[in-house]
């Protein structure tokens, strides 16, 4: 035993002995190196030095600065961080005292209010009453019940002291004036202690308490009316901008519209309107593409080569409706539905609005169509960021037409919003403008089968007209002019004959087909754009060209080159030589590319 005790005496004293001798070479190399050893520094530093030329003394000086800078800078570091940790420390000893000093203070203060409430009990019990209120002490401050006056007076008529108190500031209150609820106070606690209560003998109550009491009463109603105003005031306005348009609308009146116009003369109208207003010029086949395109769907898009007018196209049609168009640039960036609609800001707790979601909550108010034009729209993915308006628009019924903001509703929202929801309004529509080149995406299948598209690569000749006004149309008067149009002008049996032989010459030999949506559009289309002068195979060639045609973009052509020149052979059999110049011209230029 007293070997093992040795042999850890041993190695004990020896790694203690290690330890203390590190520590002593640490510090004594420190100092070595920052202190001790300057000695040494200098003479190695004139040992060279006098054999320098002016150039490498300076250098020289300039590093030996540096290294002694080092342990100066060293020790500053140190020094500062000792102060510091010392103000730290006095700044918790302050903070300690401080908090020990807030602590004495509440309780000083529960102590006088425990005083204070004894007081009012002892008063109140000296008016006497076969009941006394018993003393709550500093408890009462969290209780929820509150001694009554039934306690105080006696119990046979005094309650109703404070039922004609009661109905005395109800009645002052509603006309808003302190006055008036004092004198109203005043006059129920004096009648009330007249002559409909016999007050106990030992009550001793003045003239002047039933002044102070009423005083006291008209005061509470006061401040309680202010702290509803306050309240009234301090509720959050989630969306200031469509609050705005709530204002703006609150003394609206509608101008006086003029329902008698027709499609043709609404058409001409416009045309006439841009080149002499805006000197802006279109052919009447853009502008009956245009018109009809509203009429097939709540989403157009206007493509072609830069210049061309597909901007200024909706702009000038919705200036000439007295209702400008709203212009929102597409960004590459957008990615979702907020870059459209918005965001909540949970820590702001306001609604990030945009002027796309002002538009459309705009666009409720208004009785004539109201136009959101979406500039280089496939800069970013349409259907990213258009997906959910794109499958809201395909609802069947307009009620259905529900886009969610926010999950509940607050006191404060809009008018127009419902449970946080808002209704995309049936007298929008929405108008992209899309260039085909390397800065932007392709547009889908899925985009085109939903929108109308309309393509412009040409600007129209000038001309000179007489100065054209604007026309007011309500949505309503255009719905029925679309309606009238589809019953005066439906498509032929003929052509229908001629379109189903297509669709399965295209089903057999390209394995393409008219889809329902695009048959729907189609006969909501062509009766709209021969009520405004066209013909209705100028409508169906172009519908055709444009919805059906397209798709062999996003084919492989190469394979079916051969098939196109039949297809081309076949359109002229079925529709006349003359006919279907758009579809043809279209089919040659594919056929041109591969």
């Amino acid at each position: 035993m007293s070997d093992f005790l040795k042999l850890a005496y041993e190695l004990i004293s020896k790694v203690i002995y290690n330890v203390a001798e590190w520590i002593a070479a640490s510090v004594t190399g420190f100092l070595k190196v920052f202190f001790t050893g300057w000695p040494e520094y200098i003479d190695i530093f004139l040992s060279y030095f006098t054999q320098f030329s002016i150039p490498l003394k300076i250098v020289s000086v300039l590093l030996a600065l540096l290294l002694a800078a080092i342990p100066v800078v060293l020790i500053i570091l140190l020094v500062r961080r000792i102060i510091f940790h010392i103000r730290l420390r006095a700044d918790d000893e302050d903070k300690t005292v401080l908090y020990k000093e807030i602590g004495r203070l509440n309780r000083q203060v529960l102590n006088l209010m425990d005083e204070k409430n004894k007081i009012l009990a002892i008063k109140v019990n000296t008016m006497g009453g076969t009941e006394r209120i018993p003393y709550m002490g500093a408890s009462a401050l969290l209780d929820d019940t509150i001694p009554t006056v039934a306690n105080v007076t006696d119990q046979a008529g005094t309650v109703r002291l404070v039922s004609g108190v009661s109905s005395a500031l109800a009645e002052a209150s509603a006309s808003g004036e302190a006055a008036a609820v004092q004198t109203s106070s005043r006059t129920a606690v004096t009648g009330v202690l007249g002559g409909n209560v016999q007050i106990n003998a030992e009550t001793n109550i003045g003239e002047d308490t039933i002044t102070n009491a009423a005083a006291a009463a008209a005061t509470a109603a006061a401040e309680a009316k202010v702290k509803a105003e306050e309240r009234e005031r301090n509720i959050v306005i989630r969306f200031p901008k469509l609050s705005l348009v709530d204002k703006k609308y609150l003394d609206y009146e509608a101008p006086e519209f003029d329902n008698e116009i027709t499609l043709q003369e609404l058409t001409g109208r416009f045309r006439l309107f841009a080149a002499s207003q805006l000197h802006l010029y279109y052919t009447p086949e853009i502008v009956r593409r245009f018109v009809a395109g509203m009429a097939a769907s709540r989403l157009l898009i206007l493509e072609g080569i830069s210049g061309t007018g597909k901007t200024s196209l909706p702009y000038s049609f919705s200036r000439f409706l007295n209702n400008p168009a709203t212009l929102v640039s597409i960004q590459p960036s957008f990615r979702d539905r907020t870059e459209l609609l918005g965001y909540f800001n949970e820590f702001s707790r306001r609604f990030n609005e945009t002027e796309f979601l002002r538009a459309m909550y705009e666009a409720g108010y208004r009785q004539d169509p109201s136009f959101i034009v979406l500039d280089e729209m496939n800069l970013a993915r349409i259907e990213y960021y258009f997906a959910e308006m794109l499958s809201v628009l395909e609802m069947p019924g307009k009620d259905e037409w529900v886009l969610d903001l926010v999950p509940t509703a607050w006191s404060g929202d809009p008018a127009k919003l419902e449970d946080g929801k808002i209704r995309v309004p049936d007298t929008l529509w929405f108008v992209g403008t899309a260039n085909n080149d390397d800065s932007t995406f392709t547009i889908t299948d899925k985009v085109y089968d939903r929108a109308i598209p309309i393509e412009i690569n040409e600007r129209a000749a000038a001309f000179a007209c007489e100065p054209q006004p604007q026309c007011l149309v309500t949505c309503e008067h255009l719905a029925e002019m679309f309606c009238r149009a589809r019953e005066e002008h439906p498509i032929s049996e003929e052509s229908l004959e001629k379109m189903e032989k297509l669709d399965q010459y295209l089903q057999t030999r390209f394995k393409l087909s008219f889809g329902n949506r695009i048959i729907k559009q189609m006969h909501d289309f062509v009766p709209v754009y021969v009520a405004c002068g066209g013909t209705e195979l100028g409508a169906m060639d172009y519908i055709i060209a444009r919805k059906i045609l397209k798709k062999f973009e996003s084919m492989n052509v190469s394979f079916v080159r051969d098939e196109i020149k039949g297809l081309i052979v076949y359109i002229e059999k079925t529709f006349g030589r003359a006919e279907m110049q758009d579809s043809k011209e279209y089919l040659q230029r594919i056929q041109n590319l591969y």
